[in-house]
């Protein structure tokens, strides 16, 4: 690539195969601190495996159950879905600690000390990636009961929100909103290739962007906001293949029309066999403001520098200025693969 085609920066999804935000602070910040406008803690500890841990947290809330008698263990997890009494008031029902304001305060606390000590670029912003609420419930909870825990949920998430960004300083923050089972239901094929379409009634894409919305609300003008557009990771495979990039182009696009704030960034996935400009058609209509930077989730591992350029070079064909990423979140990947895929990031793009 000549450097008039080389993407400009990284961005990194959210988790990362290290052991410690520390760890990933560190690494990220040698390795890629010159690409990234943001850093996260690499979601590490109990959200290792996405929104698997919410179950057990939101069934300490008193009243709430679990489906199924025997426990569904991932790892040290319970990943049996919430169940929800009918008798049960929920406008007033108040969730147990989701567990994401307490993370990010202790990830807080390294972060601004690494920044301190000159270890992180004192321009970059602490990034910390939260789950819609369509996320959680879509996927842990009891199908029956979704429609009206989800107001539930989505109040326990913004209180969460709030607490973050009460503690840390809006000017070092980042906020990210990951979209994932959005479109599972936008494809029809739900979570894991149930046809369920949802509980949003006939216009699924604008029952999603009134939320987008919603979430987009939460954020402060002074506290940076993107967005993860995302088909799923479970096993470094989507729950469901997209023919091209029409939804997410969609998506986007009813981001930036709906959210009444700037968004400073984007994230689409690139599945690995797409190197065909086919795939990447619809971005050509996307008209993204100059304060939003676009990045393609392009960098697989599996096929390395070769591959990431194929499919830069097929995007050219329909967008010029964007960054470059992984698909999904790195905490898939082995962990012995993160120092590869850092140094394939880097030499792929070019500096911010």
């Amino acid at each position: 690539m000549t450097a008039t085609t080389r993407p400009h920066g990284a961005h990194l999804v959210g988790s990362i195969n290290l052991p410690d935000a520390e760890t990933v602070m560190r690494t990220a910040a040698a390795e890629l601190g010159d690409r990234l406008a943001r850093i996260p803690d690499g979601e590490v500890g109990e959200r290792f495996h996405w929104v698997a841990f919410q179950p057990d947290r939101i069934a300490q809330t008193p009243g709430l159950g679990r489906e199924g008698d025997h426990p569904i263990m991932v790892g040290t997890l319970d990943i049996r879905k919430v169940t929800v009494p009918d008798d049960m008031d929920l406008d007033a029902l108040e969730l147990a600690p989701l567990g994401y304001a307490e993370a990010a305060l202790s990830s807080w606390e390294v972060f601004s000390r690494l920044q301190a000590e000159g270890v992180i670029p004192a321009t970059t912003r602490f990034q910390v990636s939260l789950p819609t609420p369509v996320g959680v419930v879509g996927s842990m909870v009891r199908a029956s009961d979704r429609a009206r825990f989800e107001p539930v949920y989505e109040r326990a998430l913004f209180k969460e929100l709030a607490q973050i960004l009460a503690a840390i300083p809006h000017d070092k923050l980042a906020i990210q909103w990951d979209n994932a089972l959005e479109f599972g239901y936008l494809e029809g094929a739900g979570y894991r290739g149930s046809t369920d379409r949802g509980w949003f009634g006939e216009d699924v894409l604008g029952a999603l962007a009134e939320r987008s919305a919603r979430q987009a609300a939460q954020v402060p003008d002074d506290v940076a906001l993107g967005y993860h557009l995302c088909y799923g990771d479970i096993g470094e495979k989507h729950y469901v293949e997209p023919k091209d990039a029409g939804f997410l182009a969609r998506f986007a696009q009813n981001l930036v029309k709906d959210v009444d704030r700037r968004i400073d960034w984007i994230h689409l996935p690139v599945p690995i066999e797409r190197d065909d400009e086919a795939y990447f058609a619809p971005l050509a209509s996307l008209d993204l403001p100059e304060e939003t930077a676009l990045f393609l989730g392009l960098v697989h591992r599996q096929d390395g520098v070769e591959g990431a350029e194929r499919r830069i070079a097929a995007a050219h064909a329909a967008v010029q200025d964007f960054g470059i990423a992984t698909e999904c979140g790195i905490g898939r990947a082995p962990a012995d693969t993160v120092a590869g895929l850092f140094a394939l990031h880097r030499e792929v793009s070019e500096a911010l």
